[in-house]
């Protein structure tokens, strides 16, 4: 099965930090390492959204151009935008991408490296808002390319290996579709 080109033409790009949150005619995409990408989808009304955090954490306050960067920040854009739909985050589905170990020689002295902490504070926030959880495809190495379909909640995912220049065709991973 391959990926429908015409949602490259309706795509939304995100860049680490930005979030975006729509209806069925978009797609959103984006390209992850360590980050995360976390994807929600009301099955219902097929409307939805994605982060794309750079940071489990702030340990300062962060003001409003860096909420989008920390996990923590993007919660609070989710409950916003699915509270300004007259919806609650846990009438919505969730998948999660990225959270890959980049540069083993990063990793901290506990053994978690950056998107193991990411790939964790995503996953303990939904779990706190009472968000199930259908896929999370994390960790490795390597970057993946997604690109969430807000029409269907499907996910494509292009995995790569550290080397950029390999070619590869994008997958719909198995259990995505809702």
């Amino acid at each position: 099965m391959s990926m429908d080109p015409s949602l490259k033409q309706n795509e939304i790009f995100l860049h680490p930090g930005e979030f975006y949150f729509g209806d069925n005619k978009k797609s959103i995409g984006t390209i992850l390492g360590s980050c995360i990408a976390i994807c929600i989808w009301h099955p219902r009304l097929h409307i939805g959204g994605m982060c794309h955090f750079v940071l489990p954490d702030r340990r300062v306050p962060f003001n409003s151009d860096q909420i989008g960067r920390y996990a923590g920040g993007c919660m609070q854009l989710f409950l916003a935008h699915t509270k300004s739909r007259g919806t609650g985050i846990k009438e919505y589905v969730a998948k999660i991408f990225g959270g890959a170990n980049m540069v083993a020689e990063l990793v901290k002295n506990n053994g978690n490296s950056v998107g193991e902490r990411n790939a964790q504070a995503a996953m303990q926030l939904l779990i706190e808002q009472g968000v199930d959880i259908n896929v999370a495809d994390v960790g490795e190495s390597g970057y993946r390319r997604i690109t969430f379909n807000l029409s269907n909640g499907d996910v494509w995912v292009k995995q790569h290996a550290k080397n950029l220049h390999i070619k590869e065709k994008p997958a719909l991973v198995e259990g995505i579709t809702i």
